[in-house]
């Protein structure tokens, strides 16, 4: 792997590891603080402020799905189908970087046999 494909994996590892953090800490505080999973997404829309928010997150979430089977099938990624599911019981800004490090590490592979 050459060390800007490196390196660009470890950028994407900081953000998944941050994301997971984030996400987390306030899964985790809306929990504790007696709510449940039911209302969570309900939640998400209590102003046109945070309905803004969930929306451009539902529509970003949805294009980097279409994009990690698009590419998974185009790269031969395996198991894209985990990524997706993680995505939605994890959080796709946790998943989105690490399918990218799997991308990265699949290109690194076959740089040269493919197009970039």
């Amino acid at each position: 792997m050459s060390p800007a494909r490196r390196n660009l994996c470890v950028v994407y590892g900081v953000i998944a590891f941050v994301a997971l953090i984030a996400t987390w800490w306030n899964n985790i505080a809306y929990l504790a603080d007696g709510n449940d999973l039911g209302g969570f997404v309900a939640d998400g829309y209590a102003n046109y402020a945070s309905s803004s928010l969930v929306n451009d997150l539902w529509l970003v979430a949805l294009a980097a799905v279409v994009f990690m089977v698009v590419e998974a099938r185009r790269l031969g990624i395996k198991y894209v189908w985990v990524y997706v599911v993680l995505s939605i019981v994890i959080a796709i800004s946790v998943m989105f970087p690490l399918f990218l490090i799997a991308r990265e590490r699949r290109l690194s592979e076959t740089s040269g046999t493919m197009a970039t």
